[in-house]
């Protein structure tokens, strides 16, 4: 245990090592919150946001609102939280081997970092991504502002290469496809009825149709001359 527990210079339960441990999990939690946010808030597309602005509760209205600004700088937001994770977690073991011997300092800073630094995070943010975005919403301006010389020439030149970050809007057939999937009758926990996905589709096969293929054939049709006499 001794030896687990002896560093490189700093005697267990000195001052110094518990300064050692607290810089430790503080740097633990940092990459989980910079693992979980890019996860969170890269997965949230411009349009699903001006959609929550327009039709969610007043929550999801308020935090759609606050994230948006921040989301619409796709690449600088993006190299701002990788360059802060990496940060984080190549530090961790520099503060680590200074408490621990070398071997346990590797070893816990890989299961910390696993753990508690991209597993529990990502989990967590993949299901309450817009939620956690909101709260954590001042820390991510606070670092772009912080890494601001390094995030914003790398950010322009992924914009210049990649192109701009656009609402990707979709297509018709799409948008077809996406009202058949939340329909009832797909199963999978839709509200629209039948009646009202077969409006909605016809609606947007309009400009596709010609009055030809509305029109009945003639011979198909029941005629009466125009001199009979309806005697019912």
């Amino acid at each position: 245990a001794a030896v687990i527990l002896k560093g490189n210079d700093t005697p267990f339960g000195s001052v110094g090592w518990w300064a050692y441990a607290g810089i430790s999990c503080f740097l633990v939690l940092f990459a989980g919150i910079m693992s979980g946010l890019t996860l969170g808030l890269m997965s949230l597309g411009l349009v699903e946001l001006e959609i929550l602005q327009r039709s969610g509760t007043d929550s999801e209205k308020a935090q759609a609102a606050t994230i948006l600004p921040v989301v619409q700088k796709q690449h600088q937001l993006l190299v701002t939280l990788l360059l802060c994770n990496a940060v984080a977690m190549e530090a961790l073991p520099i503060f680590l081997d200074r408490i621990f011997h070398p071997v346990v300092a590797v070893v816990l800073s890989v299961t910390f970092v696993l753990a508690f630094g991209e597993v529990i995070p990502q989990a967590i943010c993949t299901r309450y991504g817009l939620a956690v975005g909101a709260n954590f919403v001042w820390l991510v301006r606070i670092l772009m502002i912080m890494c601001y010389p390094i995030a914003y020439p790398i950010g322009k030149l992924l914009d210049c290469a990649l192109g701009h970050n656009e609402s990707a809007l979709f297509r018709r057939a799409q948008l077809k496809a996406l009202v058949s999937i939340h329909s009832k009758e797909a199963g999978k926990g839709g509200e629209l009825t039948h009646d009202e996905t077969t409006i909605i589709s016809g609606a947007l096969d309009l400009t596709e149709k010609t009055a030809q293929e509305a029109m009945t054939p003639i011979e198909s049709t029941f005629s009466l001359d125009v001199d009979s006499k309806l005697d019912w």
